[in-house]
């Protein structure tokens, strides 16, 4: 009788998408290409990118493939694949009359959780996030700013997205679901806002931060205390000037610790971040940023106040935004700053939140039957992106494309990172942080 194949020479017949389904794989699989090949362009494209960059040897990539598909992965912040939009349904309303608003919340919807409608689309989903291995996002699910309104409407949507799919995507709010999603090989979102709800009717503080509770009841269990702009809380990273957290501010990161509501400084201003991190009785994050002493960009941290954030036993996402990264913005700039994380502050400390999601193949060719719509704001509220000198690469958005995590993590085991250092980051800390916030 001969003897049963090792999980490694699975692994070197396996396809991919057997591999994301977690090793269930029959032992005479049929000879596959690389294995990190999936037949999608628009996922092996940026592989190709990523390898060339890392070039590493078949022991490596075997190593990766197991380690990655085989732990349980929760980003610190990102989104989950975008749909495709239905042309047909968008031009009938553009040719109604919808006013812009109309249509971006239109479009939007669509991207969102058009996979509960279509066959396509719901195929296109999951084939994306199982080909990336991730297990759980925690996923915008607010637009930026305060208005209860504004931030309720992605909320919509990813709502209505994980109560179509069930059990193939869920809404999460615990450790334990997530933990439980890996073993039955589903995937999951667990919500965030850009912002905390304020009503803005300025009476009591009290009466002032209600609704971070009715949003808990919702389901978000991370709120941005500020995004780019200055707000009452404290001032957002675009700002040129930094006064810190306000005293309203303290009282609204008090009631988060209070609620259960992870405090997020990802988009806050250095000096706001760090009295948020000395402020919280909590682990808080900034779940996706860079590090500011590697590349000294407004939306980086230093290491005074990735220190703050550590303190609180907290952690800090990298993301994948090459503008963020500096350098060459690529996957080695992105495992550059992971370095930095983990030697100075300690493996418990680091995540990914790539910010940054994969879009539906489908999505352009839909968009090029679409009339023209009325054009919306220019010169958007939220967006005060204080100008700098970066030029991005096409190289370097490649390969950190979402859809690259399996590539992360074979980057780490090239720089050393032992196995257990690995878990931690792909979602271990993440998971310890939402349990030490869950009330």
């Amino acid at each position: 009788m001969p003897e049963p194949f090792t999980r490694r020479q699975i692994l070197r017949k396996a396809p991919l998408a057997a591999l994301a389904g977690g090793f269930h794989i029959l032992a005479r699989s049929q000879e596959a290409g690389p294995i990190w090949r999936t037949g999608n362009p628009a996922i092996d494209r940026p592989r190709e990118v990523a390898i060339s960059l890392l070039k590493p040897t078949q022991a490596q990539l075997e190593h990766a493939w197991e380690l990655h598909f085989g732990s349980v992965v929760f980003e610190s912040y990102g989104f989950a694949p975008r749909c495709a939009v239905d042309a047909e349904a968008l031009n009938a309303a553009i040719q109604s009359g919808a006013s812009s608003a109309e249509i971006s919340d239109l479009r939007e919807s669509m991207a969102m959780n058009r996979n509960a409608t279509s066959e396509r689309e719901r195929k296109e989903f999951l084939d994306a996030f199982k080909a990336a291995g991730v297990t759980c996002i925690f996923q915008n699910t607010g637009e930026e700013g305060s208005d209860p309104m504004r931030l309720i409407k992605r909320l919509a949507h990813f709502t209505r997205a994980t109560d179509l799919m069930k059990p193939a995507l869920s809404k999460v709010v615990t450790a334990d679901e997530i933990e439980a999603l890996k073993k039955s090989g589903n995937v999951g979102l667990c919500f965030t806002t850009n912002g905390v709800p304020l009503m803005q009717d300025w009476e009591s503080v009290r009466d002032e931060l209600r609704f971070i509770r009715i949003f808990h009841e919702l389901g978000t269990r991370m709120m941005h205390v500020t995004y780019n702009r200055r707000n009452p809380l404290g001032d957002g990273a675009g700002e040129p000037h930094d006064g810190g957290l306000s005293d309203f501010g303290h009282a609204a990161v008090a009631e988060m610790n209070k609620v259960g509501v992870i405090v997020d400084v990802a988009h806050s201003g250095w000096k706001t971040a760090f009295d948020a991190a000395r402020a919280s009785s909590r682990p808080m994050v900034a779940s996706h940023t860079t590090c500011a002493s590697l590349y000294k960009h407004f939306r980086g941290k230093p290491d005074d106040t990735i220190k703050a954030i550590c303190d609180t036993g907290g952690l800090v996402g990298i993301c994948c935004i090459p503008r963020f990264l500096g350098g060459r913005g690529d996957i080695t700039a992105l495992l550059d700053h992971l370095d930095h994380l983990i030697g100075k502050f300690g493996a418990r400390h680091a995540a990914i939140g790539c910010d940054v999601a994969y879009t539906s193949r489908f999505d352009k060719e839909e968009r090029a039957k679409l009339v023209k719509a009325p054009a919306g704001p220019a010169d958007r509220w939220e967006h005060l992106w204080p100008k700098d000198d970066y030029q991005t690469t096409i190289e370097a958005e490649q390969s950190v494309a979402w859809s690259n995590w399996p590539l992360f993590t074979l980057g780490m085991i090239q720089r050393g990172h032992s196995d257990e250092t690995i878990r931690q980051v792909l979602g271990g800390n993440m998971l310890r942080v939402l349990r030490a916030n869950t009330i």
